[in-house]
């Protein structure tokens, strides 16, 4: 291991099923711990019985969560890694290489596992995290509570890292959905406050500029029928984006 300090962190609610594994694939972490957000299952039980040193706090959104996660380290490195994450050997192998390299942060790739299928088209890779930080140099942009943007305090940029992060992301169409309800409904309040307006039109070609984008653009159409069922999935939040901003504005 490298002379410069790391610890993995995982920010966790509720993720007695997931955990255990994500915390095996750290093992190897010099300091690990688990920010919990006040867990009602076995999280916190299972945390601590895998070594983690357990801190908790209120939960209000991704990107304050993460900036009090970067306080509790105290080293050098901060690595990130969520609960439906695993970090491989190879990845292991490839942080420790880059500790004492001068970089404030790393982006690392991920590969998504969308209803059993790793996920290399339609704009799901090489999905790149800025998770490897220097916590001393690093904040989050309190503007984006969702999808939240790690700032470097640098004037170096942060490097790419090649292995990747497992990602199991989404296991059925229904978690899917649920998700990208959500997200819809964030994006247009986003839109919203950005002065964006929805028109008749954009019920139309909004959905299919999503669809060209992630099918043809990004290459969708290699991944086959998972592919297609992913660009017409996202075509149509594209379309409840809209059909939300919509609401939002009448109101």
């Amino acid at each position: 291991m490298s002379a410069a300090s790391l610890t993995a962190i995982v920010l966790a609610r509720n993720e007695e099923r997931h955990l255990p594994d994500c915390l095996a694939s750290l093992a190897w972490a010099p300091g690990l711990v688990v920010l919990d957000s006040f867990s009602t299952d076995r999280t916190v039980e299972l945390a601590r019985a895998a070594g983690a040193r357990v801190e908790q706090r209120a939960f209000d959104n991704y990107a304050a969560q993460r900036d009090a996660a970067l306080k509790l380290a105290g080293t050098d490195w901060v690595l990130f890694v969520d609960a439906d994450e695993r970090v491989t050997p190879a990845l292991r192998d490839e942080i420790q290489s880059v500790l004492e390299r001068p970089e404030p942060g790393w982006w690392i790739p991920r590969d998504n596992y969308i209803f059993g299928h790793v996920t290399r088209h339609a704009g799901w890779y090489p999905d790149y995290q800025l998770r490897l930080l220097r916590p001393a140099l690093a904040h989050y942009d309190p503007r984006r509570p969702v999808h939240e943007l790690a700032i470097l305090d640098s004037p170096l940029p942060a490097g790419h890292l090649s292995a990747s992060l497992i990602h199991l992301n989404y296991e059925s169409v229904t978690e899917f959905i649920t998700k990208q309800r959500e997200y819809a409904a964030y994006d247009a309040r986003e839109l919203l406050a950005s002065g964006v307006r929805a028109h008749a039109r954009s019920f139309v070609l909004q959905p299919l500029r999503q669809f060209y984008w992630r099918w043809v653009t990004l290459k969708g159409w290699e991944a086959g029928w998972h592919g297609l069922l992913l660009s017409v999935l996202m075509a149509y939040f594209e379309f409840q984006k809209y059909r939300q901003l919509r609401a939002l504005q009448r109101a």
